[in-house]
Order: structure tokens, then C-alpha cells, then sequence
């Protein structure tokens, strides 16, 4: 459980040496318990106080690597029940389940199909993390055969959801090298599991069916020195299954139980796609570190992306583009210029519709923190006085001949202002970014 400032107070030596470089040891103990130095800069600290104070150091939420790529599947290191209290450092993995009954055909165009799910939103990538193999046909060797297609056909990290510990074993000695996710999905073969992810040193995934069944099992491997683990929630309601990922949170956050201090996953069994997309969204929202679906078709995956992108985005610090004119299309001397924020979501926005409009155009970020147009105005980010300094910092003034800058309909409050300080004549442009194709066309005209 993390410490207060004066938990961390009680356990330093109190003599205020100022070797760890703060004047004293209550300044530093504040420090300390915001994780922004380390215990080491104390040199009068006991060993047994170290020992507690790099326990409660530890993230409530353990950091589990599948996959030893270029682009393993990072989940886990989570600190705080809501983002607004700090952030949401991983995440959450979206996988997809293939069965080993698929032919080597069925099986590469599986595969290629989940390769594609790769789009681009606001400037950044989003991708899906993980395929899962699983055994439906009880055959090993089948099993076997469709891992050598899979390793042979992507580069995204593995989960083996082999029937018994002897496929598990067969599949690690080729296998072992990928850091695979290793799959229990019965809790009487938790030992058998156990000690093949702890020989191959490979992450271990396990079903229980409640609370306590975890935390007993997540201690006995804990015992055995293994801890890499990730939790998955027995086949319940996905309410009854939400309501499970918020209590193993809040114990692992809240009350500090090491027991269930790990990723939990969570397997959506649904096949028809919006059903199972929706589901998905739920455990993405709360909490669950890896998502594994059997639907990929991309119109319902994109969504899940989206959300994804939206929830695991610092709330302190929001996306945004570099403050600079951008040239759309074959943009000239004589083309519009306009103004906005450079908040990502503003900007692609605004970009989309004048890319759509097929008018050349100047477009200028402002920068706003990252905020959006009314959000910036309130906060005295995009003012007359800012607008005008920036279009001084850009030298608009040697990038066009005319002397004309369009201005969102929201704050066209300023525009009598902000051409007084500027010397430019201002436009009031659409409220909305989808009025601007005609109103470019119109202005052109």
C-alpha cells in the first residue's frame, strides 16, 4: 500500500544531514512518497526500512510482458483506480483468439486480416497487440502445426491456450524464445502451468472462479519466486465480471493486497461482432489489462481503438501537434489562411474537411496547451494578443501576399480585437468544421 509523506517521516533516520539534497528529512520523506526520488539518496536509512519503503514503491499493479519482439505487449503498472488521480500507464491489449482447427489457408488469412487492423487517429498509430492460439481440436499435434503457421506469419506477441500441460510443454520447446502468455484454463492444472512458465520463463494467465481463489494461487507462485502472472475472471454476466475487475482493482490499489496484484484479462466469448464489441468496451473501461475477442472485422474493432486511445490518454496532458503553419494541398501566396488550436483532435478535424474542401489552404496551430477552441478562449490560451504574436513568430506575412486570416465562428467575439493588434482583416469562419468546404468554396468565388 502506498505511504504518506509522514509513514515515509517515521521510517528515515530524522537527522537531517541534507545528503539526499533537501534540507530535511520531512522534505524529503513528501518526495519520497510522490516517487520522485529514490530511497538510495539516503545514506542512514536501516535495511529494514528500506525494504518497506521499496515495497510500498511498488506499482499496485504488477508489469507483465508478453511477446519479445519489437512490440511486446506491455500491461499492468497501474497505480490509481481513476486517471484523473495520476494516469493510466498501460494500455489495455486487444488480442484475437484463432483455433487450431482453422486449415493453414484459414489460418494465414486469419492472420492477415488482423494485420490490417491498423489505423491511424489523431496522429497516432493504433494497432492491435496479440493473437491467441487455442486448442479446440485435442490434438497436439494439430496445435503444434498451427503455431509453426502462426510464428512462421506475424510478428505479434503469442498466447498459448493449450489443453493440457504436455501440448503446453511441446508448444515452449519451440516456442519459449517469443515470451508467449501461457493459459490455464482450470485451476486443478495451476501447479502443472506453473512449473512450465517458471522453467521456460514465460508469463502464466489463469482462470479461478472467485476472488480468494486467485489471491491463493497468485501467493503460491509468489512463494515458488514466479510473478508473472495475469488473472482471468471466470465465464460470468459481464456485469457480475465488471463488478470482479473493480473489487481485484480497488484491493490491489485501495488496500494493497499483493494477492491480486496483477493484469487481469478478460475473454469475450460472444462471436456475433456488436454484442462482443460492446462487451469489450466495458472491460476496456474497467480494468482489465488484455481483452481477447474472436470478432476482428475492422468497423468494430476501430471503435474499441478509439476508446482505448481516449481513455489511456493523460488527462494532464492532452494530444496535441506542433504550433506551425501546415500547407494543405498545393497551398500558394495567395491561398486562404486560417487559424485554429493544436489540439489533435481539433486539428485533424479541421484538416479532414479542408482536405476534403480541394481548396489550397494555410492552416496555423496556435499554441494552446493542447486545448480546443472554446477551452482555450476561456482559459486566455487564444486571445487577440496570442493570435497576433503567433502570425509575427510564423512570418505569415512572407508566406501569403494578401493580409486576410479566417477565424473559428466559435470566438468571433475577438475578431474586431485581435484585427486591430494584428493589422490583419479577419473572416469569421463556420462554427463547425464541416461548413468549411463550402465556405472555402464561397470564398473563393
Amino acid at each position: 500500500m502506498a505511504l504518506s509523506g509522514l509513514d515515509v517521516y517515521k521510517l528515515l533516520p530524522k537527522t537531517n544531514c541534507k545528503k539526499c539534497g533537501f534540507q530535511t528529512c520531512l522534505a524529503f520523506a513528501m518526495q519520497l512518497a510522490k516517487k520522485a526520488v529514490a530511497v538510495d539518496k539516503c545514506p542512514f536509512v536501516t535495511e529494514q526500512a528500506r525494504v518497506v519503503l521499496e515495497e510500498a514503491g511498488q506499482p499496485a499493479i504488477r508489469l507483465v510482458a508478453i511477446g519479445a519482439g519489437e512490440r511486446p505487449a506491455l500491461i499492468g503498472n497501474e497505480t490509481v483506480l481513476f486517471r484523473h488521480e495520476e494516469k493510466f500507464h498501460h494500455p489495455t491489449a486487444l488480442g484475437f483468439i484463432l483455433d487450431d482447427t482453422l486449415s493453414a489457408g484459414a489460418l494465414a488469412q486469419a492472420l492477415k486480416e488482423i494485420e490490417a487492423l491498423d489505423f491511424e487517429r489523431v496522429g497516432q498509430r493504433l494497432q492491435v497487440d496479440l493473437v491467441a492460439l487455442r486448442e479446440t481440436s485435442g490434438d497436439p499435434a494439430r496445435f503444434l502445426a498451427a503455431l509453426g503457421t502462426l510464428r512462421q506469419r506475424t510478428t505479434l506477441p503469442l498466447a498459448l491456450m493449450a489443453r493440457t500441460p504436455e501440448t503446453l510443454k511441446k508448444a515452449l520447446e519451440t516456442a519459449a524464445g517469443d515470451r508467449p502468455l501461457v493459459y490455464c484454463g482450470h485451476i486443478q492444472d495451476f501447479d502443472d502451468f506453473l512449473k512450465l512458465a517458471q522453467a521456460y520463463c514465460v508469463p502464466l494467465a489463469f482462470r479461478a472462479p472467485g476472488i480468494a481463489e486467485f489471491s491463493s494461487a497468485a501467493r503460491k507462485a509468489l512463494a515458488a519466486g514466479f510473478a508473472d502472472l495475469v488473472l482471468d475472471i471466470d465465464d460470468i454476466p459481464a456485469a457480475e465480471r465488471l463488478w470482479q475487475l473493480t473489487q481485484l482493482r480497488r484491493l490491489a490499489v485501495r488496500k494493497g493486497a499483493r494477492g491480486v496484484g496483477f493484469p487481469v484479462m478478460a475473454i469475450v466469448r460472444a462471436r456475433d461482432p456488436l454484442p462482443a464489441a460492446v462487451e469489450a468496451s466495458l472491460y476496456i473501461a474497467k480494468y482489465a489489462g488484455l481483452v481477447l475477442l474472436e470478432t476482428r472485422q475492422p468497423q468494430y474493432i476501430l471503435p474499441l481503438l478509439t476508446l482505448r486511445q481516449n481513455i489511456f490518454t493523460d488527462p494532464q496532458k492532452p494530444l496535441q501537434v506542433e504550433p506551425r503553419v501546415y500547407a494543405v494541398g498545393a497551398a500558394g501566396d495567395r491561398s486562404p489562411v486560417l487559424v485554429t488550436t493544436n489540439f489533435s483532435l481539433t486539428y485533424y478535424t479541421v484538416l479532414g474537411e479542408l482536405e476534403a474542401s480541394r481548396v489550397p489552404s494555410h492552416l496555423i496551430c496556435v499554441d494552446t496547451e493542447g486545448m480546443s477552441v472554446l477551452t482555450a478562449w476561456a482559459a486566455e490560451k487564444f486571445t487577440p494578443e496570442h493570435i497576433a504574436d503567433t502570425l509575427v513568430k510564423f512570418r505569415l506575412e512572407e508566406i501569403v501576399k494578401h493580409r486576410r486570416l479566417i477565424i473559428p465562428g466559435y470566438v468571433s467575439m475577438m475578431s474586431g480585437d485581435l484585427q486591430e493588434k494584428s493589422g490583419w482583416e479577419i473572416l469569421v469562419g463556420p462554427r463547425e468544421a464541416a461548413s468549411l468546404p463550402s465556405y472555402l468554396k464561397n470564398l473563393k468565388e
